[in-house]
């Protein structure tokens, strides 16, 4: 009988093929990788010292070959490992030629590896991202899958799976590039990775391209919310259908405990999905701040236009303003004159009042002052000699009761309560029963207008030259609005209490989505 040997540990792995990166020398080491990387596509196996320096870029290119043959040697060391040296027999004619140093290389495995985990580094390091209409559109198409299997009795597993999974994906692909672009966005903003020809050429486009998101994002973003709130109360029977069908090959000690884990984490996606698109509890959405983070980014580039307009012409900046100034501080006869200077220049003055409390106060309601009087003439503050000593004060005594603030709980459910009844009731006040002129809405309280006014504003974002009738959705996904151009010139008016608002009249439906619902 015989027994087998125990099983060894794995060794640790060794990180040498990236040892050549912490050198002097690593720009160089990086260029021969890529040489030997593009010879492997071209199904090149060797390469020889003369063949790497003809193939390196003219400007990381050595002078001598001598020094990417030292290089070579250093990357087929054993400790690094990132090339294979043989020697190369193919050119010996004589007895002499043994005797020389000849070798041919090859890209290693872990040399290799390590290559295509720096690529992967250097892609990623360098993202830009972008801010994806076409996302937008799929998320719709989508979500209405899912509102089709949903209405069944019993919903296909793999199409429900499918349909997630795009779902998700595309999602994910969406607030990824999202990320990365307001993050590349901020930079160019910031002016520190371009140059001032590059960005005044870049702007002109990128302006036209935050434009045409939000006006996707405005008309897609409420209709995708609309969605959502369509599928909250049967969204939970797929989401187990599909956790089901992916733990459908796990073991039979570990199907329960699997689909679990699959159903919590498809019913997270789901709840990052919502919270992307609705805005709920106070909390504003994603998207919301995404459109309000684009619409900022476009006044903040024309600010960098200006900047840059006022660098060309050769207007002082700040810094020439400091040195100016304090070339007068030293031009400046005494120190009255640079106390002087000081106050002009900066508008800081000696503070007078260290403390109010309310003796203070009673006593300034007492015997008020006019404020036309000079401090000189008015009371002076009486500081504790203790604040003089140790330049804190505190009062001693017991310390306050903990207030009862239940009352002032109340009072605010009552005031939110309200405002939702308001809000409604403004809503219930905008809903027309079918197309109707914007002249016929007649007087709007405050509230309404309000509303009325982001429903237009929405609408008009996504109005083009040509366009004869729009529609849009409220950024909640509560209400829609469709416009329809008039061309009889009339004018409407609609009055509120802080004025009247006049404009070309059109033909206006505003539908409460909330009502419509199932």
């Amino acid at each position: 009988m015989t027994h087998s040997p125990p099983p060894q540990p794995h060794p640790a792995p060794a990180y040498g093929p990236f040892a050549h990166l912490s050198t002097p020398t690593a720009a160089l080491y990086r260029h021969i990788m890529r040489v030997f990387l593009q010879a492997k596509e071209r199904y090149a196996v060797h390469l020889r010292p003369e063949d790497v320096h003809a193939a390196l870029p003219v400007a990381a290119r050595p002078a001598e070959a001598e020094t990417v043959a030292k290089a070579l040697d250093s990357l087929s060391q054993p400790a690094w490992g990132n090339l294979r040296a043989d020697p190369d027999t193919a050119r010996v004619t004589a007895v002499e030629d043994f005797y020389r140093k000849r070798y041919v290389y090859q890209l290693t495995q872990a040399g290799e590896a390590a290559e295509d985990a720096l690529a992967a580094y250097d892609q990623a390091l360098g993202r830009r991202g972008s801010l994806q209409a076409v996302a937008l559109h799929d998320i719709v198409t989508q979500l209405r899958a899912l509102l089709v299997l949903a209405a069944e009795e019993s919903p296909d597993p793999a199409k429900t799976h499918l349909a997630l999974d795009g779902l998700a994906s595309r999602f994910a692909a969406l607030a990824d590039n999202a990320r990365a672009f307001m993050g590349s966005l901020q930079r160019t903003i910031d002016l520190h990775d371009v140059s001032q020809e590059a960005f005044l050429a870049y702007k002109d486009q990128l302006i036209q391209y935050l434009e045409r998101f939000i006006q996707d994002l405005i008309t897609l973003g409420g209709r995708i919310a609309q969605l959502i709130l369509e599928l909250e109360d049967r969204i939970d029977a797929l989401l187990v259908t599909a956790a089901a069908r992916e733990a459908a090959d796990a073991s039979p000690d570990a199907a329960e405990s699997a689909q679990r884990e699959a159903y919590e984490r498809w019913q997270a996606r789901w709840s990052g999905l919502g919270a992307w698109f609705i805005s709920r509890d106070g909390r504003d959405s994603q998207a919301r701040l995404l459109r309000g983070r684009a619409l900022g980014a476009i006044p903040q580039l024309l600010a960098v236009v200006r900047a840059l307009n006022e660098r060309r012409a050769g207007r002082s900046d700040r810094s020439a303003d400091f040195r100016t100034l304090a070339r007068w501080f030293a031009q400046a006869p005494d120190d009255d004159a640079r106390h002087r200077l000081w106050r002009s220049a900066f508008g800081l003055y000696p503070a007078r009042h260290l403390t109010v409390d309310a003796d203070t106060l009673a006593a300034r309601t007492a015997r008020p002052l006019p404020a036309a009087t000079p401090w000189a003439e008015a009371e002076p503050l009486r500081i504790s000699p203790q604040l003089r000593r140790t330049g804190s004060y505190e009062r001693r005594g017991k310390p306050r009761r903990v207030e009862d603030r239940s009352q002032a709980r109340r009072r605010l459910a009552e005031i939110a309560a309200k405002q939702t009844a308001e809000t409604a009731a403004a809503r219930a006040r905008l809903t027309t029963d079918g197309t109707t002129r914007l002249s016929a809405l007649g007087e709007l309280d405050p509230l309404a207008f309000g509303l009325f006014l982001q429903l237009l504003g929405d609408a008009l974002a996504t109005w083009r030259p040509g366009m004869t009738r729009t529609t849009a959705t409220s950024n909640d996904g509560s209400m829609e609005i469709r416009l329809s151009a008039l061309g009889d010139g009339t004018t409407a008016e609609i009055r509120t209490p802080g004025g009247v608002f006049r404009g070309p009249d059109h033909l206006i439906h505003i539908v409460d989505l909330t009502q419509e619902a199932p």
